[in-house]
């Protein structure tokens, strides 16, 4: 998803160095997954020891056995076993 937004002001950072701020620029907004494919590769269940799945809604690591939904708040998994709720 694109949107519009304004410039900060003048970039300092070399690496933007050969961007001009202006009125208007466009910014991509970042829809990606919230948890990154490293993380969910060391994650288990606190409970169980089994391999997390991140749900398809992305609101949550489901447990593929004990099947227990660990939330995901601003972004970071609450791997908790009395926050998670057990879903079929």
């Amino acid at each position: 998803m694109w949107v519009v937004g304004k410039a900060q002001g003048p970039r300092t950072s070399s690496f933007s160095n050969n961007l001009q701020p202006t009125t208007h620029n466009l910014v991509k907004m970042n829809r990606t997954m919230p948890i990154s494919k490293d993380l969910l590769d060391i994650l288990v269940c606190p409970l169980c020891k089994a391999t997390v799945e991140l749900k398809p809604d992305q609101s949550g690591l489901k447990c593929v056995q004990c099947k227990r939904v660990y939330p995901i708040r601003d972004d970071i998994p609450v791997m908790l076993i009395d926050e998670a709720k057990v879903e079929e």
